[in-house]
């Protein structure tokens, strides 16, 4: 087999030409050219995998970052020691009665009307009673007839007396006499209670005022039918008189403020029909019971009414000036939380959500009164989600001024 030309070695002249082993190769070389190959490789690999890690630590960076909700916080602040509270109220006059008759008959006549001021023992009205004036003189004939018996028992009575003194007569038949007297005696009295108990009826016919006051209402007209309800019969209504010169007003006070609503205490009415003007009243008595149902106590207020310019009736708003005897805070409505288990405000301490439960006292409609349950110098969430739950780190936002409500 003929050499390569790289294997052949020249020989000297007339010496035979002998082939020879050919050189080694360099492993040097060939490591290079591998660990180049694995280099570039691993570069491709790596130019290809880093930038999707990368991307990845990135966006679970920022969701772990979003998933951190930004709260705003403000600070609740002292309520006042001596607060005043505002409350609904009604305005009573201080007497006011329905007018019925007591006997039954027709209206013969009225003499006053709605809007009429009267005096106590005013005549307002008359009813005929026909039926009332029969039985009277059926009362007063029996009444007659009484009598005369009774005069005829008396004489009987009497000799049958005398004539027991001479055995004329038997003892039975002289005490016969005398029963017959007494039984007599007694139908008169009875024929008498008769006569005055129709007439007292009968007195009834004209409707005085009790007191004096206002005609409120007038429910009935000339020749209407009158029933005073003796017979079962529904009673007729016929006037509603007020004594407005003196008002009393009823207030539920919360069962929070009841301690302090004590007797003496200034309390102040306004109404919408007077603007910017006030009256003065005072609380003079309560119920000393919390009602169940409203958790409120019933108070009277008094407020002199002499010029008659508060209406009976009336919506009025009692100002009442309470002194605290805790000291409460006020903080914003949207910073209350409704939960199940209760109502609950979002306080911050280091980064962190705690849930807690208060108890509410006065609402003032954009803020309200917290007796317990806080401190304050917490910071609170304003418009906490409903998803916060205690233990939940939160980042905050610029606070806003304590106690301020937020929009």
């Amino acid at each position: 087999m003929p050499l390569r030309q790289e294997e052949t070695l020249p020989v000297e002249r007339g010496e035979a030409e002998v082939p020879r082993a050919p050189a080694p190769r360099s492993h040097g070389r060939q490591w290079a050219i591998g660990i180049a190959a694995f280099l570039i490789v691993v570069a491709l690999v790596i130019s290809g995998i880093l930038p999707r890690v990368k991307a990845r630590a990135t966006l679970h960076a920022e969701t772990s970052e979003l998933a951190i909700p930004t709260v705003l916080t403000t600070k609740a602040r002292a309520a006042a020691p001596a607060q005043e509270i505002v409350l609904p109220a009604n305005v009573q006059a201080f007497a006011d009665s329905p007018i019925y008759a007591r006997t039954n008959g027709y209206l013969k006549r009225w003499y006053v009307d709605i809007g009429s001021h009267v005096k106590s023992g005013q005549l307002l009205a008359e009813i005929e009673t026909p039926e009332v004036d029969q039985e009277l003189r059926q009362a007063l004939a029996d009444q007659a007839t009484a009598t005369a018996n009774l005069g005829l028992a008396r004489i009987t009575a009497d000799r049958y007396a005398d004539l027991l003194k001479t055995d004329s007569v038997s003892k039975q038949d002289a005490d016969n006499a005398a029963a017959d007297y007494a039984a007599k005696k007694a139908i008169l009295e009875s024929a008498n209670a008769n006569v005055k108990r129709l007439e007292q009826l009968q007195a009834f016919e004209k409707i005085y005022a009790p007191f004096e006051g206002v005609i409120t209402a007038r429910n009935t007209d000339i020749g209407a039918l009158i029933d005073s309800g003796s017979s079962g019969g529904t009673r007729t209504e016929l006037f509603h008189i007020a004594q407005p010169n003196r008002l009393r007003v009823y207030v539920s006070v919360p069962q929070a403020y009841s301690q302090a609503a004590k007797p003496g205490l200034k309390a102040d009415l306004t109404l919408a029909e007077f603007p910017g003007r006030r009256f003065q009243g005072m609380l003079v008595r309560t119920a000393e019971a919390i009602d169940q149902t409203t958790r409120t106590l019933l108070v009277e207020i008094d407020v002199d009414n002499p010029t008659g310019t508060l209406l009976s009736g009336a919506y009025a708003e009692v100002h009442l000036r309470l002194p605290t005897a805790t000291s409460s805070l006020i903080v914003p409505v949207n910073c209350l939380l409704f939960r199940s288990e209760g109502l609950r405000v979002a306080t911050v301490s280091d980064d962190k959500v705690t849930l807690r439960p208060v108890t509410l006292g006065h609402d003032f409609g954009t803020e309200v009164e917290v007796l317990s349950g806080l401190n304050p110098d917490e910071p609170i969430v304003v418009n906490p989600p409903d998803s916060l739950v205690s233990g939940q780190q939160v980042r905050l936002a610029q606070n806003l001024p304590g106690g301020g409500p937020a929009q």
